[in-house]
């Protein structure tokens, strides 16, 4: 397991005085599944498969990892502090791999992301009402949504972009992540 796998598997767990309930310890170790699923998929690349277009959609691995960074750290902000979306976050170009960024940039970049949802999750209220902002697909009334739907959207999320990068991976080099996971 790389170190950037070990980091985000094996981060820092509350302390005997501070223990979880079941759901959230659940809520922790799904992320921790998921983070750790997709990081199985970027390993091994270089920065030029990272931002390499292998299907026709304009997908490429770096463009998921940029979107889930922009899209967690999002989303785990509206968790805590409510408010706008953060600039950029409705922005179509976040799923392209900015130019100039490095794989293991970016792959920094989430862990220090899925840190900061971590620490939102063991201590945030679960059933606090959030405003969303408004998105163009919103409809005319305001939505709520309480922390833990949050937590759940986030994990979806992941699952699904997990999903586009293993199909662009497999494009790319034949790996795929359910073969890596012995590995």
């Amino acid at each position: 397991m790389t170190s950037k796998l070990r980091n985000i598997r094996e981060r820092e767990r509350p302390t005997m005085t501070q223990t979880l309930s079941r759901e959230r310890t659940d809520l922790l170790d799904s992320l921790a599944n998921q983070w750790h699923n997709l990081l199985i998929t970027m390993r091994g690349l270089t920065d030029e498969q990272a931002a390499t277009r292998s299907t026709v959609s304009e997908l490429t691995l770096g463009g998921i990892l940029n979107h889930l960074i922009n899209c967690e750290r999002g989303w785990t902000r509206l968790m805590l502090e409510g408010g706008d979306w953060p600039e950029g976050m409705l922005d179509p170009d976040q799923y392209r791999m900015p130019e100039g960024a490095t794989l293991d940039g970016l792959l920094a970049e989430y862990a220090e992301v899925n840190r900061a949802t971590a620490d939102a999750v063991t201590t945030v209220d679960l059933d606090k009402e959030i405003a969303l902002p408004r998105a163009p697909w919103s409809p005319p009334e305001t939505i709520y949504w309480s922390a833990r739907r949050i937590i759940q959207h986030i994990l979806k999320e992941i699952a699904q972009h997990s999903g586009h990068a293993d199909i662009i991976r497999e494009y790319l080099d034949g790996a795929n992540t359910t073969m890596q996971m012995g590995a």
